[in-house]
Order: C-alpha cells, then structure tokens, then sequence
C-alpha cells in the first residue's frame, strides 16, 4: 500500500481511480479497460505532479526527505557496489547496527562504503535506531576510515540520519567525543572523501561523516544543525511553527548549494526518491565517478589541502592559502584591502596623517 504526505491529496484521488481502471478484474466481475479514460487521467496525474514539485516548501521537502518509502543506504549500497563486505565492532564496546561500513569495489576499484541505515520496516527500523547512531557506531567507522587512509582507499558516505542517539547510554559511552574524533579523522584523511545526503542530515549525527572533500545532496534531502521541530521549540517555544522555523534554517538543497556548503545537487524523479528508486543509480553513478576522477588526480597533501579550504572557505568571503612560511598552517587569502589594513595597523601614524589629509581636501573642495 503506497503512502502519502499530507500535500498530496490530490496526487492519493487520481492514482486510485488509475488504479481501479487499470485493474479489469474487480469485484464486480470482468469489466472492459476504458483506455481513453486511463491516458486522460494519466495526464491530469503527470501535471498535478508537476504542479505540487515544482513549488515544493522547505517543510515539505523536509517530510519528502522523511518518506518511509525513500530508498535507504542499504539499497544503494547493494546496487552500486560489487563484494560489499559488512565489518562489524568498534573494538571497545559493541556493533552499532544503525551504520553499515564496508569495503567494496565501485568500477573496478576498491572504496570503503559507510552508510547510515534506518530500515524498512518497523523491525529493522528499530534493529537500527532508525538510524541514530551511538558511540561505538563512530568508532567503528573511525576504526575503518584510519584503515582506508592506510591503504590508500577512497571513501563513499551516505548520510541518512535524524541525528546522534541521544540516550543516556550514549552518552555515558561518550558521544559527543566520538563525535567530534569522528570529525577530526574526516577531515585528517589524506584519501577522497565524498559524502552523499540521501535523506535527513540531521546535526552531529551527519557533520561526523559528512566532512568530505564533495558533499552531494539528493534533491529534497536536508541538511541542517537541528530538526524543524526543535528549532521551532527552542526559538518560539511552540512545536507547531515548524514551517516557519524550516524557512529560517534554509536547510535546503538549493540553499545550501547557493551558500556553498554543498557541492552538488543530484535531481530526483518526479514526485520523489521512492517513486522511482531505480532511476536515480545512474545518476549517482555519474556523480561518484566524476568526483571520485576528479579527486585521484590530486595528491595526497593537496587531499587534505583542498578539504581544509573547502571547509575554511564556508562563511567567508575569501578562502585560506597555504602559509608559504610554514608546512602545516593556512593563512588568509590576501587582497589589496587587506594589505592596507594591515600597513595602518602596524604603522598607527598613517591614521592621523590620513585623517589630517581627508579634512584638508575637504576644506579645499568647500572654498573653491
């Protein structure tokens, strides 16, 4: 049984009765397929769908980006990659089934595949967390990350997460170190790191995996620091303004995108994901082998350069540059601005002399 949110109401109507046209055999007994019917409410369906998609919400996207049809990690991780194999435990504590990490070969060559899985159904969805990982999830994929930079190997993340489990298990096992270790070892790799948003980036839960050399978002998946919900909670303490808090967080693709904190944006079928799962393989396949070949054509410490000034960059204006004095800092891209801030912040009688100057000319402007 297909499910539908609640801005689809009319898109519900017009695929039953398809249905039921389509379906000769009802309970009434054999009935003749009225074809004309069928292609004229085949097109009032493919426009209303055009019609709701093109002017999707930020909350809707965000309850597209939710759809308990949506194709998981799993599903990718299947179609995308051959001799995928699972690895298990952190090492210290357990297996955190809520993340499957893995070696596997995408076109021939060896990549080490993460993905944040939520399940299902309500049996895995619950067997997983529905894809809140703890602390030994983290550590398990920091255990598997070191390995890959050992060897060489790529790394292809799907994030798909409400967020880092926030029980008080976990947090008694340290979740926000692993956390934070997990996004220090993202951003220390000396390997192409590309990270995919399938679904929900929720908060630290996604920014642990999701610090990579390319960050891709499907087109109505999200990323965001907070949920809808408790953004609108802590800011109006009022849960029912979650559409106004989703416009706020411009948490978006194409928001993030014109902000520069995503890559790229990989278009979905018509109407979602789910619809059509199928559709979107060769897409990412695209997408995967573009920025895996851009990224092999660097070495290893321009890896790590361009992720750091990848990251450094968001926020401002200009970017940071390799210090020319030192190996291992970065110092700010300079301008002809900034060269002349700092001559007058060395020199502090170049300000009274130019303010001395700038009245002079002033009083000369005036007299004449």
């Amino acid at each position: 049984m297909k499910s539908y949110l609640e801005f689809e109401s009319d898109i519900k109507v017009l695929e039953e009765q398809l249905d039921k046209l389509k379906d000769p055999f009802n309970n009434e007994g054999l009935a003749e397929v009225n074809t004309e019917k069928i292609y004229q409410i085949q097109n009032e369906l493919d426009q209303k769908l055009k019609e709701v998609y093109s002017n999707l919400s930020r909350w809707q996207r965000t309850l597209l980006a939710r759809h308990e049809e949506r194709p998981r990690a799993k599903f990718f991780i299947n179609n995308l990659f051959s001799n995928f194999i699972n690895l298990s435990g952190d090492r210290q504590f357990a297996d955190d089934k809520a993340v499957l990490v893995g070696f596997g070969v995408f076109e021939d060559q060896s990549v080490l595949v993460i993905g944040q899985e939520k399940g299902d159904d309500l049996d895995s969805r619950i067997e997983r967390n529905f894809g809140m990982m703890r602390p030994e999830g983290y550590r398990k994929c920091i255990r598997l990350m070191q390995l890959a930079d050992k060897f060489n190997i790529p790394i292809i993340s799907f994030i798909d997460t409400p967020g880092a489990y926030p029980g008080i298990g976990a947090e008694e096992r340290g979740q926000a170190e692993a956390i934070a270790r997990s996004i220090e070892c993202s951003m220390s790799l000396k390997v192409p790191n590309i990270a995919i948003i399938i679904g929900e980036g929720g908060s630290g839960g996604a920014i642990a995996l999701a610090s990579s050399n390319k960050i891709i978002m499907f087109e109505n998946a999200i990323y965001s620091v907070i949920s809808p919900e408790g953004c609108a909670s802590i800011l109006w303490r009022d849960p029912k303004k979650t559409l106004e808090a989703a416009d706020a967080m411009k948490l978006s693709a194409q928001d993030l995108l014109d902000q520069k904190i995503i890559d790229e944006i990989i278009k979905e079928p018509l109407g979602g994901a789910h619809r059509d799962k199928n559709a979107l393989l060769n897409e990412i396949k695209k997408s995967i082998r573009k920025n895996l070949k851009e990224l092999s054509e660097l070495s290893r410490e321009d890896i790590l350069d361009h992720r750091k000034q990848k990251f450094l960059f968001i926020g401002r204006k200009k970017g940071l540059i390799k210090d020319i004095n030192s190996k291992d800092k970065m110092t700010i891209e300079e301008n002809i601005f900034s060269n002349i801030k700092q001559k007058i912040n060395k020199n502090k009688i170049v300000i009274p002399i130019a303010v001395a100057l700038a009245v002079l000319i002033s009083l000369i402007l005036l007299y004449l």
